[in-house]
């Protein structure tokens, strides 16, 4: 890192060191070899060797530095549940600092004491207090050391009594089994409203069959007459082979009967229908109107 040779001083090795270290005596020939390190670091800490070289021989000497590093940056803190009859850990770290680190507790309101169940570990810095109560409340001072300086923290500590777990368990469960039983009645009363909204749906749009419809003679002749115009129109020839065997001769006298007393005002034309049966036709009587409007 610095050497001394032929009158001058060589020192620009390492720049990490450059203007940090220097000889002691600053002409090293008259046999000083003495090192000074300024703003010491953590970083320097090592091994250095002292090499003197002299006709006819060399000679050189180790020595090991180790720089200490004081406390530094320490927090305290709170570990496990603070309920009375539960163990508590009291931890105290430092961030900086050379080894060894000793931690010490100490109580800082109420006795100033130590509660009696305490136990220390002055390496890890960790305090426990087994079987806490209410006595052990108040605030904890840690004082992290080492040979070359101090730091400290503080916490306060609060034991509060236990909390009733069975009963918030089953505060919980009678709590979900009332919201099951709400959601359970809301979906009830849902399905019965859709069931009665499909109930009148069916029964408005539903056609009873028990009951025959309106019986009009005209209107049953026309529909009757209607009814086979189509029927001739929809057929042809290749599918009416089997009407030619069967021609209808007359209308059903069912539907146009005329009640007994009334005399028709002339007599229903006959019309000569043609042989349709060679046609593939279906003979049809069309019946007549007079001149009242009554079908015959």
């Amino acid at each position: 890192i610095i050497m001394y040779t032929a009158g001058r001083i060589y020192n620009n090795f390492y720049a990490s060191v450059t203007g940090r270290m220097q000889f002691t005596d600053p002409d090293p020939k008259s046999g000083d070899g003495s090192l000074d390190i300024l703003n010491l670091k953590s970083t320097d800490t090592g091994t250095y060797q002292c090499k003197v070289k002299k006709a006819p021989g060399v000679q050189s000497q180790k020595i090991q530095l180790i720089v200490l590093v004081k406390p530094a940056r320490t927090k305290c803190s709170v570990e496990g549940p603070q309920e009375i009859g539960k163990d508590v850990i009291l931890k105290c770290t430092s961030q900086e600092g050379s080894p060894l680190l000793s931690y010490d507790w100490r109580r800082v309101s109420g006795t100033q004491n130590l509660p009696a169940t305490s136990m220390l570990n002055r390496n890890t810095g960790e305090l426990l207090l087994k079987n806490a109560s209410q006595d052990y409340s108040g605030t904890y001072h840690c004082v992290a050391s080492n040979r070359v300086g101090t730091d400290e923290c503080s916490v306060e500590l609060n034991v509060t009594p236990r909390k009733n777990t069975a009963g918030i368990i089953v505060g919980a469960i009678i709590g979900t089994l009332l919201g099951l039983s709400i959601l359970a009645f809301l979906v009830f009363c849902y399905c019965k409203k859709q069931r009665e909204k499909k109930y009148e749906k069916e029964v408005h749009h539903d056609i009873r069959e028990d009951v025959p419809p309106p019986k009009s003679r005209s209107s049953t002749a026309r529909s009757y007459i209607g009814s086979n115009r189509s029927s001739l129109g929809s057929m042809s020839p290749s599918n009416m082979e089997g009407y030619t065997k069967t021609p209808y001769s007359q209308v059903p006298s069912e539907d146009f009967e005329r009640p007994p007393g009334q005399n028709p005002a002339f007599a229903p034309s006959k019309v000569a229908a043609p042989n349709l049966s060679r046609m593939g036709a279906v003979p049809v009587m069309i019946p007549a109107q007079s001149k009242d409007g009554s079908i015959v």
